[in-house]
């Protein structure tokens, strides 16, 4: 029998919530991605593409976080919680988005990487918050 103290517990409890949270959020990155680039090819306004993209990704994203990832019932303290949350990362994340490609030089790479970054800081921000306010048990 293997014993475990409660912070071996926690530790392997918060490992195991962040590799599911990876998970879900490299689909819903993917997501993002293809309809932020298929957004684009449409003609599209760029920063419109980044708002329609984070938006799709974003439902996907909670209804997989909270059944998968966190293992929380819904309510409407954490749909509201998790609206409020996507809400500031909706715009910090467009906000970075706009700097990003006003700072980067100009080629064929330039919006995937705004996209990246402005995506790896929006989800880095999540994961914090959705583990220690919303859908914690």
């Amino acid at each position: 029998m293997l014993v475990v103290d409660q912070s071996g517990v926690f530790r392997r409890k918060l490992a195991g919530q962040a590799a599911r949270f990876a998970v879900v959020g490299v689909l819903a990155g993917i997501v993002d991605l293809v309809i932020y680039h298929l957004a684009l090819g449409t003609g599209l306004w760029v920063h419109a593409a980044r708002a329609l993209s984070f938006v799709v990704a974003t439902v996907l994203a909670y209804v997989l976080n909270r059944r998968w990832s966190f293992d929380v019932a819904g309510s409407r303290r954490r749909t509201t919680a998790f609206a409020a949350l996507y809400i500031t990362t909706f715009f910090a994340v467009l906000t970075l988005h706009a700097l990003a490609l006003a700072v980067l030089p100009m080629t064929w790479w330039t919006t995937t990487a705004a996209w990246a970054l402005s995506q790896a800081i929006g989800s880095t921000c999540n994961f914090i918050m959705l583990r220690l306010v919303i859908f914690r048990d």
